[in-house]
């Protein structure tokens, strides 16, 4: 079966794995195209603001034209070489006045985005009549040929369009045409903000879903790991009950073959010893199934038939029987409350009292103290012995339904794992609560709380 579980285990964080990942495959789809769909927007609503530069500055692009065509010309008059050219468009005194009127309207029209932007220099191309092309300048873009904007990189940045432009001139009777190619960058701030909360519903969706999955894995797999606990305990309480009823039973087969003997029947000594050993040997017996049946209730189906008792005389009533049972058991009352009236189950709580007072003696204790005192509303009854103790790893599983404790491998001490069992729910179904402090080889101290 634990083979099966790990197999289990295994495909289940397999396919655990792989919906995570599909799940993460989709939502990265999804963001790609949300950004491709923000790009597409910021272009357009672009476009909408402008078609050239002479629909934000009419004045400033004839003042760039005017330049092209000054540096044209003294090209062509030897007067400037191409680095010059370059250097002479590159640097241009308009510049920030043109950014400022570009960024302006960008703040303007386009209220809902903090844009950043440069329009780079791709093409400066010469065209004569008798000639070839003269190319001037072309270059991929980059940040250095920037023309006008406020961007430090192109990293980060999407193009929004191209601007082409061609002029035409005469120089010495001869005509040229200038062909110019521009484009724009545009990088919006905080844009992965803006997309992250576009996607917000489908984030959280997808979020859920895998928490989801996640959850049900480990209910799951509590459920599955709680099933072998429990499979395991019923192995372990079969192999313990048949433990316990073939002593009694072995017991009661050889009595009954030594009543069979006559010189046994005849001596009403031996007679009577014989009948006592099979009565106590049929009492064990019914305690055994009594234990089995009323430890197979939960603490609310319990029926208690509760009465107004004084617990003081109460316990010490339980003492006095405990002491003629275990004469060789030393034990101790410190009762610092008197007459406290509660109303209890007699029946149930004796027998929660003797399964603590039991249990003392089975692991080891010569002198068991009991002591009571009042707690505000809370009427306490500790028990305390001088036994082997309970490490504090097991302390928590004391009371849990068939649990022995065990030193090793080995259950040294014998029983079912029901005593506390029904102390805790003997004493859940009085209202109450039971805990136990205890080091290994130090003794425990169990204390039950009941309302007043």
């Amino acid at each position: 079966m634990k083979q099966r579980i790990n197999l289990l285990i295994a495909f289940s964080v397999a396919a655990l794995v792989v919906l995570s990942a599909v799940q993460c495959y989709l939502v990265k789809t999804t963001y790609d195209y949300k950004v491709a769909q923000f790009h597409t927007q910021i272009k357009n609503e672009i476009a909408q603001i402008s078609n050239n530069y002479s629909d934000i500055d009419s004045v400033l692009v004839s003042r760039k034209e005017t330049l092209y065509t000054n540096l044209s010309e003294k090209y062509f008059q030897g007067k400037k070489s191409k680095t010059d050219i370059k250097n002479g468009i590159l640097e241009n005194e308009y510049r920030s006045a043109l950014t400022a009127e570009i960024q302006r309207k960008f703040e303007r029209d386009l209220p809902n985005f903090k844009i950043d932007f440069a329009i780079v220099l791709n093409k400066f191309i010469l065209y004569q009549n008798t000639k070839k092309a003269d190319t001037i300048f072309s270059e991929k873009p980059f940040i250095q040929n920037k023309l006008y904007g406020n961007l430090a990189s192109l990293n980060h940045a999407f193009l929004v369009r191209n601007y082409v432009g061609t002029t035409n001139g005469t120089f010495k009777n001869q005509d040229y045409k200038l062909l110019t190619e521009d484009s724009m960058y545009v990088s919006v701030i905080d844009w992965e903000m803006i997309i992250l909360r576009r996607m917000a519903f489908v984030l959280v969706l997808s979020l859920l879903s895998i928490l989801t999955l996640i959850t049900l894995f480990v209910i799951a797999l509590k459920a599955l790991i709680k099933q072998k606990k429990v499979s395991d305990v019923k192995t372990d309480f079969i192999n313990n009950i048949t433990h316990e009823l073939k002593t009694p039973l072995a017991t009661l087969g050889i009595s009954t073959k030594i009543l069979e003997q006559k010189n046994i029947r005849d001596n009403d000594e031996s007679f009577n010893s014989i009948v006592n050993t099979i009565s106590r040997q049929n009492n064990r017996l019914q305690s055994l199934i009594d234990q089995v049946m009323a430890n197979s209730l939960a603490e609310n189906e319990i029926e208690l038939q509760k009465e107004k008792i004084e617990t003081e005389v109460f316990l010490q009533t339980i003492v006095n029987d405990f002491k003629i049972g275990y004469p060789k058991i030393h034990i101790q009352t410190h009762f610092e409350t008197q007459k406290t009236n509660l109303v209890l189950d007699k029946f149930h709580l004796t027998t929660a009292l003797l399964n603590v007072l039991e249990n003392a003696v089975k692991y080891g204790s010569n002198t068991i103290t009991i002591k009571t005192k009042q707690i505000e509303d809370q009427f306490s009854i500790s028990i305390e012995d001088d036994g082997i103790g309970i490490s504090k790893n097991k302390q928590a599983l004391l009371f849990e339904k068939f649990y022995r404790v065990e030193q090793g491998n080995l259950h040294n001490t014998k029983g079912l794992g029901l005593g506390l069992y029904y102390v805790a729910q003997i004493v859940k179904a009085h209202q109450g609560s039971v805990n136990v402090i205890s080091d290994l080889g130090k003794g425990a101290r169990f204390t039950i709380l009941l309302k007043v």
